[in-house]
């Protein structure tokens, strides 16, 4: 056989004829798609993420799961004033040896500084966790109504350029002052108005989605208004929804850090970091360990909430999912 013949004999090899099926040409094939598989695989693809996601479930395991085995007692060493304000190097050597206890030292009042951190952690993320989900659900389902009707629209803006104009830490203060600072008072204070900048902002997200074509098509078609709103426009706010929840939630931890510090926050017999720093403030420079220990912790949460909040708004955005 001649070179020529068998190269077209080896070509011949590579291709065959097939059979025109109908039916099958109408088949699509493609990949299944999850978006929430899609996203948490974005998320975890940066490890920083996932270092902080243990850094996090390290402080929620210590500040919830810890205090089942102890109770904080601030006042548990005020008739022996020898154990007042010891370093940690003092206070392992004056209780007999290292322990988790006294390994941050002792405050004004000989109390364990690392038990109330952890009693403190705990009241601040669970304060953040119920201003969060309080505001952000009523202020999306408010927010999503604003936008969609026009009635409903001119009412609340009268409403939102009366509060709007109110300094929201003076209006916090004063219902701190009026109905007392506890814990449920607080969270009150905190959501009583918190919820209507969260529905402005969703009204305009809205305004803009509700006149495009899919939706007018819907209208058209006698679509109710609730299912127009909770399937045409908020599985589209998904990644908006996300961002704004991680500025929410390290916010409410702020926010309360802050007004405990000023005095205007919780009440003394609630666990606050807050009003550790502030009880500490005045001598940081000759006890610093009972000053930098709430701040760090404090400024640590803080900064956990955010970076994964962010990612994870970044992460839910469909075009990253390319």
């Amino acid at each position: 056989m001649t070179n020529a013949a068998q190269a077209v004999s080896d070509k011949s090899d590579l291709f065959r004829f097939v059979e025109i099926d109908p039916n099958a040409s109408e088949k699509i094939i493609a990949p299944r798609y999850s978006y929430w598989k899609s996203v948490f695989r974005v998320f975890f693809r940066k490890k920083i993420n996932i270092f902080l996601l243990l850094c996090l479930a390290l402080i929620l395991i210590t500040s919830f799961v810890m205090p089942l085995f102890w109770e904080y007692d601030l006042m548990e060493n005020v008739m022996h004033p020898e154990t007042f304000n010891l370093s940690p190097a003092e206070a392992i050597k004056y209780y007999g040896g290292f322990s988790l206890k006294w390994m941050l030292g002792t405050g004004n009042f000989g109390n364990s500084i690392f038990y109330g951190i952890v009693a403190s952690a705990r009241t601040s993320l669970t304060l953040a966790t119920i201003c969060a989900a309080i505001n952000m659900l009523v202020g999306i389902v408010m927010g999503a109504v604003w936008g969609y009707s026009k009635k409903f629209d001119a009412v609340m803006l009268v409403i939102y350029n009366i509060i709007a104009n109110v300094p929201y830490i003076l209006l916090i203060i004063v219902l701190v002052y009026i109905i007392g600072s506890g814990f449920w008072s607080f969270v009150f204070a905190l959501t009583v108005t918190g919820w209507l900048g969260i529905a402005y902002f969703f009204r305009t997200q809205v305004m803009i989605i509700r006149d495009r074509e899919y939706s007018l098509a819907s209208r058209c078609l006698g679509t109710p208004i609730p299912r127009m709103i909770s399937k045409n426009i908020l599985p589209f706010l998904t990644s908006v929804i996300v961002t704004l929840l991680a500025t929410e939630l390290p916010s409410y931890i702020s926010m309360e850090v802050y007004l405990s510090y000023i005095g205007a926050g919780l009440s003394a017999e609630v666990p606050s970091l807050g009003r550790m720093i502030e009880e500490a403030q005045s001598a940081f420079l000759t006890f610093p360990w009972a000053f930098w220990a709430p701040v760090a912790i404090a400024s640590a949460i803080t900064v956990i909430l955010y970076v994964l909040g962010q990612n994870l708004a970044d992460a839910s955005d469909p075009r990253t999912h390319m």
